[in-house]
């Protein structure tokens, strides 16, 4: 199956990407790992959270798995100076080149909005996992995130991403949607959480939101959205809102994501 990611791999996200650590963005599952496990990271992007990961399972082998060769080069970039025990793969998460119970531990992180079939996604994932091992994946819903104050331009920016997303295939609204697919996916034992990132402080306001700012106008998405005639002045006025929004001394953004700890 063909896989669009709308964000691309622009500067504008892997800004973000680069930002995301195990501790931010896998809290849920690092009660649960343990050294010697073997752990497969299905979507690793920059690899950052993949590194942590494979840090705590060590001297387990740790596998990044990304859907195409230059997708993986930037995993393979960030390992060049790391003595971490992982292999690299190019794979689709929809057919996994991989054996049966091959992985105490199955891991991806907002991979799932993105894919064309989550369901069979989840199916796989739960094949190469071992039997009693964990699948763990995490996703944000985008009509889950909040944020003050309500500038026009920024639900003009929430509609934008919905439409363009879904025109590629995903669910940006996937967090909501993660149980009800690992159900259908034939999974028994699901324990469903919820946590958040909140960007309230100038440092945090100015990441954010100056990511937003430079993604809305030179990423993927950006290309997406002029190809499909948004008029260039939108995104330019979207982008000023964001900024704008950086620089409120009161404003503040809460991000939403459910997670789910999955028993093989």
């Amino acid at each position: 199956m063909n896989n669009v990611y709308t964000h691309g791999h622009h500067e504008s996200v892997l800004r973000s990407h680069n930002w995301r650590t195990a501790e931010n963005s896998a809290g849920y599952l690092i009660p649960h790992l343990r050294p010697g496990m073997s752990l497969l990271d299905v979507g690793a992007g920059p690899g950052t959270i993949t590194a942590d990961l494979a840090r705590l399972v060590e001297p387990g082998r740790t596998t990044a798995l990304e859907a195409s060769d230059a997708a993986l080069d930037i995993t393979k970039a960030t390992f060049a100076d790391l003595d971490l025990g992982v292999d690299f793969v190019v794979g689709d998460v929809h057919a996994l080149d991989v054996p049966d119970d091959t992985y105490d531990v199955v891991h991806a992180h907002q991979v799932l909005q993105h894919v064309a079939d989550p369901v069979q996604a989840l199916r796989e994932m739960r094949r190469v996992c071992k039997p009693g091992g964990i699948v763990a994946v995490r996703d944000s819903d985008y009509h889950g995130f909040v944020w003050y104050p309500a500038l026009p331009e920024l639900d003009e920016w929430m509609a934008l991403y919905q439409r363009l997303a879904r025109a590629n295939g995903g669910e940006p609204d996937a967090g909501r949607r993660l149980l009800s697919w690992a159900l259908a996916a034939g999974f028994e034992k699901v324990d469903a959480t919820t946590s958040t990132w909140a960007f309230t402080e100038p440092e945090g306001r100015a990441f954010w939101g100056g990511m937003w700012a430079d993604r809305i106008l030179k990423s993927a998405l950006a290309d997406q959205a002029r190809a499909d005639g948004v008029p260039e002045q939108r995104l330019e006025a979207i982008s000023q809102a964001w900024r704008t929004w950086t620089e409120t001394p009161d404003g503040w953004i809460s991000i939403l994501h459910a997670e789910l700890l999955c028993v093989a």
